[in-house]
């Protein structure tokens, strides 16, 4: 399930989630976008970091696609830069 980001807390995601923080003039986020929109039964919550400077700079975002795998409110793996769909699904399957 993709979500946009309406002022959630990130620490509050108990359940495996995606953080994406993207720019629409981003071409690797698009990109990135569409693989994590193939991948089933995955949660994500999408933020949009011209939209949402705060939590961008609170979490350090300097650049992007920018990927945090989020269980039980825990940052579980910071992950940066476009991604293959196998890849990434290596990624989640080792969260799950």
């Amino acid at each position: 399930m993709i979500k946009v980001y309406s002022g959630e807390k990130i620490e509050d995601l108990k359940d495996l989630t995606v953080v994406d923080f993207y720019a629409d003039w981003c071409m690797p986020c698009k990109r990135m976008g569409q693989v994590l929109e193939q991948i089933e039964d995955l949660n994500v919550l999408k933020i949009n970091v011209d939209e949402n400077e705060e939590i961008a700079k609170e979490y350090k975002v300097m650049s992007i696609p920018y990927m945090l795998i989020v269980k039980d409110g825990e940052i579980k793996e910071e992950i940066l830069g476009f991604m293959p769909k196998d890849d990434f699904e290596e990624k989640i399957k080792s969260y799950k």
